[in-house]
C-alpha cells in the first residue's frame, strides 16, 4: 500500500472516529427525540403561517388511477395541532408496527437463546462453515432475509455479531455486515417479494397506456446482479475497512463478561442431544406450515387470488411462524440437553426476554409520537414533493436524471422510512418523465430501489435503528448512536457510489431489467 494510500485511509478514519465522537456526545436517543419533536412543532406552526403547500399526483395502492392532491403545512401549535398532541400517543403507540414485531419475534428467539440453542448452533455452524467465506454468507443471507419482510433485523444480525465473536473476530464487524446486507439491501433480491408486488402496483397507476406497465418481475435480472454487488461490496469494506478500523476485540470491553463471551470448543453430548431433536422441531414445523401454504386452497394463501407472495396470510405471518420456530426448537433443545426441566425454565426466559426490552420499548414510545408528529405537519411531503419538481425541471439527460433520482431518494430516505411511501410520491412525477424520454417505467423503478436502501442503516430515524444499537450494547459499553452511524456510513456511501453505477453501466449497455423488461419502451 503506498503512501498516499494509507493518509487517505488514516484521513477517513479520523473523519469517522470524529462523527462516532461527536454522535456518542449528544443527549440520550429519547432526549434527541424530544428535542426533535419539539423542533417539528416550531416548523410545523412556521410553515402552516408562511402557506407552505404542495399540489401533486399521488399513486395509491388498491386504486385505479392516479389523483391529484394538494397537502398543506400543519401546524402542532394551533388548537387542531394541540387537540392531536394531546389525544393521540397512545394510538400512535399501537398502530407503530415496530414495536408489536420485535416483542413477538424476540419472545421466541429469547427463549431460544435463553436456554442454549443459539450458542450451540453457533458452535455448529462455525465449525461447518469456511472462515473466509463466513463474512459474505451473513451479508448474503441479510439481503435474502428481505423475503421475510423484518425478520432479518430480528434474527440475522445478533446471531451474526455473536458468530464473529466466536471466530475471535470482532462481534460489532459481524453486526456491521448483517446490518448492511438486511437494511443496505432491502429492496432487492434474488427472488420475488412483497416489496416487488407494491412496487409495480404503485408504477402501473402512475401509467397513463397500459401498454406500458410493468411486470412483477420487471427487475429481476437487475435486482439478482444488486444482490451480488451488495454481497460482495459488503464483505470487502467489512474485511478490509470496517474490522480492521475496529481492532482486536476484548471481553472486557463488554457491559458484562457473561454476556461478551464466545461459544467455543466442542460440542457436548447434551448440546449434539440437543440439537438433534430442535432440528426434529424444525421439520415438524415446517411440515405443518407446508401443510398450510402448499395446497391450492391452503389457510395461509390469499383467499381470493390464491398467492402466497401477494397480500397472502403467509407473509402477514412470518413473525409469528418466527416465534413458532424459535420456541419449539427451543423447547426441543431443552428438553433435550437438560435445560428444561419445568415449567417455570420456559416462562422465565421468555419474561427475562421481555424485561430486557423495557428501554427499547419506552425509546419506541417516544419515537412512534416522533413520526407521528412529523407526518401531521405534512412536512416531509412538502419536502419530497419540492425536490422532486426541482429534478423534473431540471431537463437533465437520462443518465443524469437516474442520478438525480437516486440522489433524491437518499436524501428523503432519511426522513421518510418505508419503500411505499415515498414511491407513492416519486412514481407519478418520474415514471411519466421517463416515459417521455423513451425509457421504461422499469428504469425508474429500478433506480428507486438503487437510493432507497442504502441509507437505511444510517438514518437514527430508521425504526429498527434504536434496536441495532441495543444489540450493539451487548459487545461494548461505551457505544451510541454515532458509534453506530459511524460504523455503517461507509456501507451508505460505498454502496450508493457502486450501485448507481452498476446502474448507468446496465442502462447504457441496454441490458434488459427483467423478462421481458427492455431498457426502451418499443
Amino acid at each position: 500500500m503506498s503512501t498516499v494510500e494509507i493518509e487517505q485511509r488514516s484521513l477517513l478514519q479520523k473523519v469517522l472516529d470524529w462523527i462516532e465522537r461527536v454522535g456518542n456526545k449528544v443527549p440520550h436517543p429519547v432526549i434527541i427525540f424530544l428535542i426533535l419533536i419539539g423542533a417539528i412543532m416550531v416548523l410545523s406552526a412556521i410553515f402552516q403561517a408562511a402557506g407552505s403547500s404542495v399540489t401533486f399526483e399521488q399513486a395509491q395502492l388498491g386504486a385505479d388511477d392516479v389523483q391529484t392532491v394538494t397537502v398543506a403545512a400543519r401546524s402542532l401549535l394551533d388548537a387542531d395541532g394541540l387537540r392531536f398532541v394531546f389525544t393521540s400517543p397512545v394510538a400512535n403507540f399501537n398502530s407503530f408496527g415496530v414495536v408489536g414485531v420485535i416483542l413477538v419475534a424476540m419472545i421466541g428467539v429469547g427463549m431460544a437463546e435463553e436456554v442454549g440453542l443459539i450458542q450451540a448452533f453457533i458452535k455448529r455452524l462455525v465449525k461447518v462453515t469456511p472462515a473466509r467465506a463466513i463474512t459474505f454468507i451473513i451479508v448474503l443471507l441479510g439481503v435474502l432475509s428481505s423475503i421475510a419482510t423484518d425478520a432479518g433485523y430480528l434474527v440475522l444480525i445478533p446471531l451474526s455479531a455473536a458468530v464473529f465473536l466466536s471466530l475471535g473476530r470482532h462481534p460489532l464487524a459481524g453486526l456491521a455486515a448483517a446490518f448492511a446486507g438486511v437494511g443496505g439491501g432491502f429492496a432487492v433480491n434474488i427472488l420475488i417479494t412483497p416489496v416487488d408486488g407494491m412496487l409495480a402496483q404503485i408504477t402501473n397507476e402512475a401509467i397513463a397506456d397500459p401498454a406500458n406497465h410493468v411486470s412483477i418481475t420487471g427487475n429481476l435480472y437487475f435486482g439478482i446482479a444488486s444482490t451480488l454487488l451488495v454481497a460482495v461490496v459488503a464483505t470487502i469494506l467489512t474485511e478490509k475497512f470496517v474490522e480492521p478500523r475496529l481492532g482486536p476485540y476484548h471481553p472486557s470491553e463488554g457491559p458484562e463478561t457473561a454476556a461478551t463471551e464466545a461459544p467455543s470448543g466442542e460440542l457436548s453430548p447434551e448440546e449434539k442431544n440437543g440439537l438433534r431433536w430442535a432440528f426434529w422441531g424444525f421439520v415438524g414445523v415446517t411440515v405443518v406450515v407446508l401443510l398450510l401454504t402448499i395446497p391450492p386452497n391452503a389457510v395461509l394463501r390469499n383467499p381470493e387470488t390464491g398467492s402466497l407472495i401477494e397480500n397472502s396470510p403467509f407473509l402477514n405471518s412470518i413473525i409469528f411462524l418466527i416465534l413458532i420456530y424459535f420456541f419449539v426448537m427451543g423447547l426441543c433443545y431443552g428438553r433435550a440437553a437438560g435445560t428444561i426441566t419445568g415449567s417455570m425454565d420456559v416462562i422465565n426466559p421468555m419474561t427475562k426476554t421481555i424485561a430486557g426490552l423495557s428501554g427499547l420499548i419506552f425509546l419506541l414510545l417516544v419515537i412512534s409520537q416522533f413520526i407521528a408528529y412529523f407526518n401531521y405537519s405534512n412536512l416531509g411531503t412538502i419536502a419530497a414533493v419540492n425536490m422532486a419538481d426541482a429534478l423534473e425541471n431540471a431537463n437533465l439527460s437520462t443518465v443524469w436524471l437516474i442520478i438525480g433520482l437516486i440522489a433524491v431518494t437518499a436524501v428523503i430516505d432519511i426522513f421518510i422510512g418505508g419503500v411505499v411511501p415515498k414511491w407513492a410520491i416519486f412514481a407519478p412525477v418520474f415514471v411519466p418523465l421517463f416515459i417521455q424520454l423513451g425509457i421504461s417505467p422499469d428504469l425508474a423503478m429500478a433506480a428507486y430501489r438503487v437510493g432507497d436502501s442504502p441509507v437505511n442503516v444510517a438514518t437514527p430515524l430508521m425504526p429498527y435503528f434504536a434496536l441495532i444499537v441495543i444489540f450493539a450494547e451487548r459487545y461494548r459499553r461505551k457505544v451510541g448512536v454515532g458509534s453506530v452511524i459511524s460504523l455503517m456510513l461507509p456501507y451508505t456511501v460505498v454502496l450508493l457510489v457502486t450501485w448507481s453505477a452498476l446502474l448507468v453501466v446496465w442502462y447504457l449497455l441496454g441490458i434488459p431489467l427483467g423478462p421481458g423488461a427492455s431498457i426502451y419502451l418499443h
